[in-house]
């Protein structure tokens, strides 16, 4: 720990005056600041404190302790160093105010300088806080979030992490833990003369609040708490760009759909295949068996007439399938073609899921055909 030229001035008188340990520690005199002049800087501060522990050491020496008390206390606020707690630690014990002398000494001992001419204070340092942390109690508090504000029976105490213990006197007493950003925590705690209590407290962030309407005002001025009941909170700036609603997700079920009906058509086409090549196999059976008789079918005799008449049964038969596996050829490939572009095909978020697909056949002049009229 580093030492200012004052902080070792004062140590070293400590040392010359503590052989008499009713003696408080004090500091060569320092010209005492002008009346009702602030400090302008760290060092001007550092000076009128200097004066404050002078003027204490001459309290102290005529047993004015609760002067010398006051004297230091702004000390202590003006530069709240090693030395100016030692000093109020010792005053504080000579009143019997315990809480106190505690809280001074523990800091004056978490912060004693490395120096062997102050080395022979500190026994009786830590003598003078032991009995007086003997008459008291002591919080150890530990916060979840660093920078909270700590409070112990609604006085501010420090920021956490806090520097060693909270001394308190013996009982019950409310410690609390304020944020700005975060919800307070509190907690009850009973402590007894000479125990430790351990506080541990959890603050949470606070939830965003909705935002009020009352006092924000509108393009014409007015607010918009007036505005009537049910207007939007908030609206679209003139001529700023409206985003398009996002594509609805694609419905699959027409595709599923067209494929199993494609499936079918082309099993259909099959089976329509097979059956006009065993109809039209039968009818060349027939055709060489009627040739084989004689001359064919034109002008036929009785006797081949009935023969000529099952092969044109057989050979319409075979044309009559082999157009419906064309027929359902075509059906099979539009309704694939039809599932391929559905599946395909960019979705908007004005187009429908729905699906319609209408086959449509027709003969003309000797010739057949399938048409697929859809719309998705």
């Amino acid at each position: 720990m580093m030492m200012t030229s004052r902080s070792l001035a004062v140590v070293l008188t400590v040392a010359t005056l503590i052989a008499d340990p009713d003696v408080a520690a004090a500091q060569p005199a320092a010209p005492p600041a002008a009346p009702g002049t602030a400090p302008a800087s760290a060092a001007d501060a550092a000076k009128r404190a200097e004066a404050l522990v002078d003027k204490a050491k001459s309290l102290y020496l005529e047993g004015k302790y609760q002067e010398a008390e006051a004297a230091l206390l702004v000390a202590w606020e003006l530069n709240p160093t090693f030395d100016v707690a030692y000093n109020l630690g010792n005053t504080e014990y000579k009143l019997q105010k315990h809480r106190e002398a505690a809280q001074y000494l523990s800091f004056a001992l978490r912060n004693w300088p490395l120096l062997k001419a102050v080395a022979k204070l500190k026994p009786r340092a830590e003598q003078w806080l032991a009995e007086s942390r003997a008459q008291v109690g002591a919080l150890k508090v530990s916060v979840t979030v660093a920078g909270a504000e700590v409070l112990v029976d609604g006085k501010s105490v420090g920021r956490a992490p806090l520097e060693g213990e909270v001394f308190v006197d013996a009982g019950e007493h409310q410690v609390e833990a304020r944020h700005l950003d975060y919800e307070p925590a509190s907690q009850t705690v009973g402590v007894a003369k000479g125990g430790t209590a351990e506080v541990k407290l959890a603050i949470t962030p606070v939830k965003a609040a909705p935002q009020a309407l009352a006092g924000v005002k509108t393009e014409g001025g007015a607010s918009a708490a007036g505005a009537g009941a049910g207007a939007p909170v908030a609206q679209q700036p003139p001529g700023a760009p409206i985003e398009p609603l996002p594509p609805p997700k694609r419905n699959w079920v027409p595709v599923i759909a067209l494929g199993a009906a494609s499936a079918v058509g082309l099993g259909v086409g099959i089976g329509l295949t097979v059956a006009s090549s065993n109809a039209r196999s039968d009818a060349d059976a027939q055709r060489a068996a009627i040739l084989s008789q004689g001359p064919g079918c034109v002008h036929a005799p009785s006797d081949v007439a009935s023969a000529c008449s099952m092969f044109d049964e057989r050979a319409g038969r075979a044309e009559t399938f082999g157009t419906g596996a064309v027929v359902a050829y075509a059906a099979s490939g539009a309704l694939a073609a039809g599932a391929l572009v559905y599946a395909l095909w960019p979705r908007s978020s004005a187009s429908s899921n729905a699906v319609g697909v209408l086959p449509t056949a027709w003969v003309a002049q000797g010739e057949r055909g399938l048409g697929v009229v859809g719309v998705w």
